[in-house]
């Protein structure tokens, strides 16, 4: 079954700005947009989720988008938190699916009904921008089968020390190591440098598995792959020249994610 290419639209909680204009149109712009919570009597969770199924998601779709992404975590530091993963062929599609969505009549009063309840319904939300590499400009997303379990879905941050060393590690990517990944069948989604949001300069990415076990297992063929040896072993390359820290999450789709 092949995997689908299109652009993915917004949860409606966007940020736009002058960085981001420079972007080519045939480069696809990402929002993360993060809605931290805690454990809490109003069980905010899964009130957000309430919302973003029913309230946010429908409008964005009726907006024109055909797929969005919402995760929660498995494994990942802040939690809890919803993740919705959003994407745009360009800026103007993003700001006339916002447009859409913020006229929606259903949807706002999906929103009002959902900030009327007691209690916060989240603490903050965080969002950033990214513009996906030239080697895989768009998100990719994997088929869907009612019949087969959800994925589990890694992201992944390396931040460098500055501009010229995280242009280093984009090219390697660019040049072999994304190639590498989908070799050895660990099924990325996107890779985006981030263009606005904390933690600059740095680049993010997402890898889809089966399961767990999968991963371990294909995280140990990545290591121990004589292509990848090489390229880490050229001047340069080694993650102590290029990368000042690397983070992950571990990631699973909610039930009306469209990516899982």
């Amino acid at each position: 079954m092949e995997r689908r290419h299109f652009p993915i639209a917004a949860s409606g909680l966007v940020l736009a700005g002058p960085l981001i204009a420079a972007a080519t149109a045939r480069r696809t712009v990402i929002e993360l947009r993060y809605m931290r919570m805690r454990n809490t009597q109003e069980n905010q969770t899964q009130r957000a989720a309430d919302f973003l199924r029913s309230g946010a998601a429908p409008a964005v779709k009726k907006a024109g988008v055909t797929a969005l992404g919402f995760f929660a975590p498995v494994i990942a530091e802040q939690s809890p938190f919803i993740l919705t993963l959003a994407a745009f062929p360009s800026l103007a599609a993003m700001e006339a699916a916002r447009e859409k969505q913020a006229a929606d009549k259903d949807y706002i009063q999906a929103r009002d009904a959902y900030n009327a309840k007691p209690g916060l319904g989240y603490l903050r939300l965080e969002s950033s921008l990214l513009r996906c590499f030239e080697g895989m400009p768009n998100v990719d997303v994997p088929p869907v089968d009612a019949q087969r379990p959800a994925r589990i879905f890694e992201l992944r941050t390396y931040e460098s020390n500055n501009g010229s060393t995280l242009a280093r590690k984009i090219k390697m990517f660019n040049d072999a190591e994304m190639g590498i990944f989908k070799r050895l069948g660990m099924q990325p989604v996107f890779f985006g440098e981030t263009i606005v949001g904390d933690r600059m300069p740095s680049l993010v990415y997402m890898l889809s598995f089966e399961n767990l076990a999968a991963r371990e297992k294909l995280w140990q063929a990545f290591g121990a792959d004589p292509e990848w040896q090489k390229l880490r072993s050229q001047p340069g390359n080694a993650d102590a020249e290029i990368v000042s820290n690397i983070s992950n999450a571990i990631l699973r789709p909610l039930p009306f994610s469209d990516i899982r």
